[in-house]
């Protein structure tokens, strides 16, 4: 299990997110985006933005996805 926050994964705040994978823990960003936003909380509206042109532009988005990935490969495992 690794964790990485929203902060490092592009978001507004230190919101950890846990996972066995980076794409655990990617998804788990794009619910937290969201429920932050439908809560309000406008501080993520610019993050989940984002979140939502990454899904509709795939082939464009594939740096962010591979940067965040490598990013999750370099931490340490917890335990």
């Amino acid at each position: 299990m690794k964790t990485m926050t929203c902060r490092q994964l592009g978001g507004p705040c230190e919101h950890p997110h846990t996972g066995e994978t980076a794409d655990d823990v990617i998804k788990a960003q794009d619910r937290h985006l969201r429920e932050a936003v439908r809560a309000g909380d406008t501080s993520h509206q610019q993050a989940h933005e984002d979140m939502k042109g990454r899904w509709r532009r795939p082939v464009r988005a594939l740096g962010w996805y591979r940067d965040a990935k490598k990013a999750f490969a370099d931490l340490p495992s917890a335990g």
